[in-house]
This record gives structure tokens, C-alpha cells and sequence, in this order.
């Protein structure tokens, strides 16, 4: 018994004493991620001289040679009648996008309005900080106000009611549409792929086949095919006089598309829980809903956080396919705004592409950094 804790004595203290020199550092992340084989070498040198090569003449572009004002098209041209560029202009056309930046973000929303949607921006901000950060106490409340509450109040903000001018949903565009339909998309596919999961596992044969041949169906069809038929094909299947808002039909068919694949990560992260959990829960004699609700989902969930993600992003970039059914989100106005007489350069083009896929890029990229966060803080089965 002596010897075995003298053992653990020794290990304990090797493992507090610090790293020895040319083992950790700067040096030693460089020698052994960059420069550890013949091979790492040659490519990490040529893929420093491609950044050398590539780097400096994207920012030239992008910034040194752009042009950042502008009332038209001539302060952006490249070219002119004679061949000549003028003043050496060749680059980026910042200049359209902020002519055209509330165009953008809000599409043509009445511009004397344009504080509703800002409105629903703040507060939509101010109750989803608090909930992704662990810490913050009352997570239902916070919820409620987020899911329940806030989609009501934003509802008549934005359509009009009690005193506010009515807006068509027509005019919506921009930002504005693809961060409505990403977050009704995600809030909705979350819980009812998390039941249909749960009814595919199901030992009932009508509700199980029923979940299958929801999933299969909706999994084996593009979402452009969801929201052409939900945009075209619904409304014949309703009596006369009844019709649905544009914008109603492409959230029902990005919530509907969503779910499906949603129901068969969760359904991954089901399958990965040991079966000792569900003996587990059944020995404490918890029903089928205490079992589910308190064990077995939690624990499937934290499982399958980088692939739940995963769809939140490829929806959040699906949303732009709504062009096909006569929606115009952030990619769809920038591509309308590029036939504008007014601002049509060779430049144009690209440079709103490019600030419409940074916008995108900015919000996935704040997805999968958060989701992160969120596995490393879940994390507790290795710790001591």
C-alpha cells in the first residue's frame, strides 16, 4: 500500500513540474505542425509564398485601390469611353454598397418605418445574449420572452396594428428576411425534429411509419422543389378564397425541410446513448417521458451539438433559395440591386457579392465558434 502511493506521490510531482525547454513554446508549435517532415517543410513554404502572392493583391483591391464614395456608377467605372481608367480607380466599389446598404438590410421596407424592424433587432438582441451565456439565471423565463413573446410582439411591429401602418410582406427583403427565416427555421426544427426522432424510435407501428415516411420523403427532395410546392402547390389544396402570405409559405417549407434532417441528427445522438442509461432509468422506475425528458435526451443532445449546428448554418444559407418563389433576401436584393443603371460597372457585381458572402460568413462563423464554446463547456466527462 505504501509503495502504490509513493507511486502516486511521484506522478503528482512529475506532473507539476514545468515542461523542460525547446518541448512547449512558439518554436515548438512551428517545428512540429509546420516543419516536421521534408514534406511539411515544401509545403508550408509554398503556401506562404501563395499567401505572398495572393495576399497583397487582395488588399489592394479590397481597400487601397476601392473606391468609398460615390453618388453613381462614374466613381466606380473602370473603364471609360476612351480605354483609360480614371485616376487609377480599379478596384472594390464600396461605394455601391453603401448607397444601397438600407436596401440591404431591410429590402423595401418603407424607409419612414424602417425604426420597426431596428426595434425588433434590439430587442432580439437583448434576450438572446442572456440566453447564450450559461451563467445568466431564469433560462425559461428567458425563453418564453425569446420564442413565445418576441415572435408576437414582432409580428405586429413589422406587419402593422394598433396604430402602425400596415407593410406588406412584399417589401420585406434583405438581412431582414433571411434572419426571420433562420430563426422561425431554427426554432421550430429544433423541437419537432426532436419528436419526430423520437416517434422513428417509437414502438407504435403507425406512429413510427409515419415519422419514416415523413423524414424520407422531405430528406429525398431539394428545398427548391419544399418551396415551390409550398409557394404554389398549397394554396390549390385550400378552399376558395383562402390563401397564405409568401412569406408564410417559404417559413412553413424551410421549418418543414429543416425538421427532417434535424429529427435524424437527434436521432444519431439517440442511437450513441449506452443502453446501461436506459437500464439505468428504468431501475429508478421513471416513466417514458421522465426517462426521456431528464436522461436520455440531454445526453443526446450534448452528443450531437457540431452536427445540430452544422444544419442551423446550412439553413441559415438555404434561406437564399427563397428567390425562386419571388423573395428577395440579403443575396436576392444585392443581386436585384446590381441591375441598377445607375451603379452598373464591371466592379459592382463582385464587390456586393463579396459583402454578401462576408454578412454570411459572419454569422456562421459566429454559429460554429459558439457551438465551441458550448462542447467545451458540456464537457465534463474527462475532468478530475
Amino acid at each position: 500500500m505504501a509503495t502504490t502511493s509513493s507511486t502516486f506521490v511521484r506522478q503528482d510531482m512529475l506532473a507539476q513540474q514545468p515542461a523542460p525547454l525547446g518541448i512547449s513554446g512558439p518554436s515548438h508549435w512551428f517545428r512540429t505542425r509546420l516543419f516536421a517532415t521534408p514534406k511539411d517543410t515544401v509545403l508550408t513554404i509554398l503556401a506562404l509564398a501563395l499567401l505572398v502572392y495572393v495576399i497583397p493583391g487582395m488588399i489592394n483591391w479590397l481597400f487601397i485601390d476601392a473606391v468609398w464614395t460615390g453618388s453613381d456608377r462614374t466613381a466606380c467605372a473602370t473603364v471609360i469611353q476612351g480605354g483609360i481608367l480614371p485616376d487609377g480607380q480599379s478596384g472594390a466599389c464600396w461605394a455601391f454598397v453603401e448607397a444601397k446598404f438600407q436596401q440591404f438590410m431591410f429590402g423595401r421596407y418603407p424607409a419612414d418605418e424602417r425604426w420597426r424592424p431596428i426595434l425588433v433587432a434590439v430587442l432580439f438582441v437583448i434576450l438572446l445574449v442572456p440566453m447564450l451565456i450559461p451563467k445568466v439565471p431564469h433560462k425559461g423565463w428567458n425563453a418564453l420572452a425569446l420564442f413565445i413573446i418576441l415572435p408576437f410582439i414582432s409580428f405586429f411591429l413589422l406587419i402593422g396594428g394598433f396604430g402602425l401602418s400596415h407593410v406588406e410582406t412584399q417589401l420585406w427583403g434583405g438581412l431582414m428576411v433571411t434572419l426571420i427565416l433562420s430563426f422561425f427555421g431554427i426554432t421550430v426544427s429544433l423541437p419537432l425534429g426532436i419528436i419526430l426522432a423520437l416517434g422513428r424510435r417509437s414502438q407504435m407501428p403507425v406512429i413510427k411509419t409515419l415519422c419514416v415516411v415523413f423524414i424520407e420523403i422531405i430528406r429525398g427532395i431539394p428545398l427548391v422543389t419544399v418551396l415551390f410546392m409550398a409557394s404554389v402547390m398549397l394554396p390549390l389544396f385550400l378552399p376558395d378564397g383562402w390563401t397564405f402570405d409568401k412569406l408564410l409559405r417559404a417559413l412553413i417549407g424551410v421549418s418543414i425541410f429543416a425538421s427532417a434532417y434535424m429529427a435524424e441528427v437527434i436521432r444519431g445522438g439517440l442511437q450513441a446513448i449506452p443502453k446501461g442509461q436506459f437500464e439505468g432509468a428504468d431501475s429508478l422506475g421513471l416513466t417514458y417521458w421522465q426517462k426521456t425528458r431528464l436522461i436520455i435526451l440531454p445526453q443526446a443532445i450534448k452528443l450531437v451539438i457540431p452536427s445540430i449546428v452544422n444544419t442551423f448554418i446550412g439553413l441559415f444559407k438555404d434561406t437564399s433559395l427563397v428567390s425562386i418563389i419571388g423573395m428577395f433576401d440579403l443575396l436576392g436584393i444585392v443581386t436585384l440591386n446590381q441591375s441598377d443603371a445607375n451603379w452598373s460597372t464591371p466592379v459592382t457585381p463582385v464587390t456586393g457579392y463579396i459583402f454578401a458572402g462576408f454578412i454570411f460568413w459572419l454569422f456562421c462563423f459566429g454559429m460554429s465558434r459558439y457551438s465551441a464554446f458550448m462542447e467545451r463547456h458540456l464537457d465534463t466527462g474527462h475532468r478530475h
